[in-house]
């Protein structure tokens, strides 16, 4: 079973979620995974990626944020990393869905949805840098 791994370095801008995304989707066509699956994958990068381009950081600087992709078998990982502020979605409150919409605090939906997406979630902070790595089995063609 071979592994098959994209990294990539995005720029801490938000133009750049669209060609982290394009290339996720190509080399996810290239591994043969099906559309749904690659959908959730840029669905996940999308939400947690931004939020560190959007909170992360309290200067106006340039800062790289380290993407790996990977599949081995029928499980794909995802690792975020990043020298933005301390943040650890696990942490992060569920929103109230019980709330009528126009009712419901801004924030938090979307870490929640990508969160569920995933069959595995994990963060830590080392040395200095949150690191987030996900799991999620993913059928292939």
């Amino acid at each position: 079973m071979s592994r098959r791994v994209l990294s990539l370095m995005v720029g801490n801008e938000r133009r750049e979620i669209a060609r982290l995304m394009e290339r996720v989707e190509h080399e996810c066509h290239e591994w043969g995974l099906v559309e749904d699956d690659i959908v959730n994958l840029n669905l996940i990068l999308d939400e947690f990626v931004s939020n560190v381009i959007r909170h992360g950081y309290d200067d106006d600087l340039a800062h790289e944020v380290a993407v790996v992709v990977s599949l081995e078998g029928d499980v794909a990982t995802i690792r975020i990393e990043d020298d933005g502020k301390p943040f650890n979605p696990l942490e992060a409150p569920p929103p109230n869905l019980d709330l009528p919409i126009e009712e419901r605090p801004i924030g938090g939906l979307g870490i929640f949805i990508a969160r569920a997406l995933a069959d595995s979630v994990e963060y830590r902070r080392e040395r200095d840098r949150n690191v987030l790595v996900m799991t999620k089995k993913v059928a292939i063609t």
